[in-house]
Formats: C-alpha cells, sequence, structure tokens
C-alpha cells in the first residue's frame, strides 16, 4: 500500500495493494500499449481516505497511445453500483507513456470541471497518473479543488505499514 498524508488535515490517503496492483498492470511500457484509465473508488475510515477500488480500462473506453477517453454512461453505472456497496467515488486516474509522468493541460481541467459539475459532498477529486515505473516513483497523484490542484507526496516511511504492522 501507499500513504499519503494530506496536507495539515492529519488525514491520509491509502492505495491499497490491489489497487496499486490495478494500476501497474496497465502501464504503457511497450509502444503499442494505449492508454488505460478508470475511476477510483474508497470508503472514508477514521477520517482517512482508503482507496479500496479502481475500475477500468472498459471495452467501450476510446483509446490510444496518447488518449483516453472514458465512457461516461458506464462510469455513472460504476458509481452508483459501487455507491450502494458504501464506497464513494473519490477520482479517477489513466496512464502516460512517460517514465515518470506529469498531468497534461487536459487532464487538469478535466480534473477542475469534474469537482465543479459534480454533485458530491466532498472537498475535492483525486487525479491519480500511472507511468511506466512501478509506484510509488511512477504513480503522480494529486487532489483538484475546483480551482487548483496540490500534488500529494507519499510517506515512503508509512507506505509499508498496515495499521502498524509490516507486510511484505
Amino acid at each position: 500500500m501507499i500513504v499519503y498524508p494530506i496536507g495539515i488535515s492529519g488525514q491520509k490517503l491509502v492505495f491499497t495493494k490491489r489497487v496499486v496492483a490495478h494500476l501497474e498492470a496497465h502501464r504503457q511500457l511497450r509502444l503499442w500499449n494505449r492508454e488505460a484509465g478508470g475511476q477510483l473508488f474508497a470508503c472514508i475510515c477514521d477520517g482517512d481516505i482508503i482507496v479500496q477500488e479502481a475500475t477500468g480500462p472498459r471495452p467501450t473506453d476510446q483509446r490510444s497511445r496518447w488518449s483516453y477517453l472514458p465512457d461516461r454512461p458506464a462510469e455513472q453505472q460504476e458509481i452508483d453500483a459501487l455507491h450502494a456497496s458504501g464506497y464513494f467515488y473519490v477520482g479517477s486516474w489513466h496512464t502516460h507513456p512517460q517514465r515518470r509522468p506529469t498531468p497534461s493541460s487536459v487532464d487538469l481541467a478535466s480534473l477542475a470541471e469534474s469537482v465543479r459539475l459534480s454533485e458530491h459532498s466532498l472537498n475535492g477529486f483525486l487525479l491519480a497518473v500511472m507511468g511506466q515505473e512501478p509506484a510509488p516513483d511512477g504513480l503522480y497523484v494529486a487532489v483538484g479543488d475546483g480551482t487548483g490542484v496540490y500534488r500529494l507526496e507519499p510517506d515512503c516511511r508509512r507506505s509499508s505499514l498496515i495499521f502498524g504492522k509490516r507486510t511484505a
């Protein structure tokens, strides 16, 4: 798992091992690999945000080496289904064919628009961009609140710990 402290709030954003493995499975390591993406879903535990589900890519998404356009109706179906199971939509993820990715201006504009146009009770949404290197180095994670984007840096001391117990 990877732990990201969230500013001065004292909260933590946690990507479970399963979610990290899902993102890494879609890295664009070969020239013919197309961008992939999906949505991130979490539970809120003691104020911490635990990302436990990552969806996508879907067969109905439009994908190329340099772009990813999700199937919006399918995304809404995922949100409805996972919300009924107790998960909150917290953001999206996609890949870039860079070793250590940075979001494009389109990525940042899309994040801001999602926050402004969605009905939600969150302070913002996540953007995760998976590059070619394994996480955490190859994973760019940021929070967007509709007006700004704030990159989160992993807490490497805590990223291999689960509630005080070391994991393999």
